[in-house]
């Protein structure tokens, strides 16, 4: 072999080794919100991950531990209900891996994110709009017990390793972007996952580090991918007890709060406008500490919804 072709193979094995966007899974940002000189407030720009939210995180575990037990494998299609944001990380994997996709999912999402879940093939089953993220769920479970052998349903509300996926990655990345000097966090509360798994990992590094929870102030709200627990159905994997404290957000506090960042340059999301609200609230009451929360996606998801009218 002569010496161009040599470097040409190197080349090509150089850039395997790359790998697929897969790869830029977390590792996001954390960026500055507010800062009173003994008190500060960060957020991570979960936008930045490549399926453009938090739950390219969970999905990617959720998926990986089914493949490698064997419950997820060619022929399987994957099914689970959504709100939206962790159908089209679904989706942007397996097109990715080469499995098809089938999402039960409110109608009321996002035209935006309608579009994306089409963009990446996922087949689309809509739900009553008034019955929320409940309905999605009722319905995927009865596409699921029809036909159990023809689809691997990861069921993102019960699968411990959605939270395991922020107790590896999202604490851990907090834990190293403070210095170990976070005080406070503060999370939305949809599937749990983010609160339950990052909010184990920072305990476990200082049982002192208080852990809040967020969530709507009523059953019949317009922030999309928050529950309110009381009213919904309660993820089987949320601890009620494991939050030092709840704070209820009303959809016209988080509007506000999302408007608000984006006249500062950060265009996010209804639940970052509510973790926003949220972390305020704490940051007020403090005489120092770090309070850390994290922006789910961006607001260009939600530019047909009453969020931007």
């Amino acid at each position: 072999m002569n010496s161009s072709a040599a470097r040409g193979d190197r080349s090509r094995s150089a850039l395997r080794e790359q790998g697929t966007v897969l790869d830029l899974i977390g590792n996001t940002p954390l960026l500055r919100v507010e800062d009173n000189s003994q008190v500060s407030l960060w957020a991570k720009a979960e936008w930045f991950n490549p399926g453009g939210s938090v739950k390219d995180r969970p999905a990617l575990r959720m998926i990986e531990v089914a493949e490698e037990q064997r419950r997820l494998r060619p022929g399987k299609i994957l099914l689970d209900s959504t709100s939206g944001n962790t159908g089209i990380a679904y989706a942007m994997i397996c097109s990715i891996k080469g499995y098809p996709v089938e999402l039960a999912i409110p109608a009321s999402c996002s035209e935006e994110r309608k579009k994306a879940l089409r963009a990446y093939g996922a087949t689309l089953h809509f739900t009553d709009p008034l019955e929320g993220s409940d309905g999605a769920i009722l319905f995927a479970r009865s596409l699921y017990s029809a036909n159990p052998e023809r689809y691997f349903k990861p069921d993102q509300y019960s699968n411990p390793e959605n939270w395991r996926a922020h107790y590896l990655t999202t604490g851990v990345e907090i834990l190293e972007q403070t210095a170990g000097a976070v005080t406070h966090f503060v999370a939305g509360l949809g599937t749990s996952g983010t609160l339950m798994g990052t909010g184990r990992r920072l305990k476990e590094f200082n049982p002192a580090i208080q852990v809040i929870a967020v969530e709507p102030d009523n059953g019949f709200h317009g922030i999309e991918g928050l529950k309110h627990m009381p009213t919904s159905i309660r993820p089987s994997i949320y601890d009620g007890a494991f939050p030092d404290e709840t704070v209820r957000v009303s959809t016209k506090e988080a509007y506000e709060g999302a408007r608000h960042l984006a006249g500062r340059g950060l265009l996010v999301g209804e639940s970052s406008g509510a973790v926003y609200v949220a972390a305020r609230r704490v940051m007020e009451r403090l005489s120092q500490g770090v309070v850390v929360t994290l922006f789910p996606d961006a607001g260009d998801r939600y530019f047909s919804t009453p969020l931007w009218k």
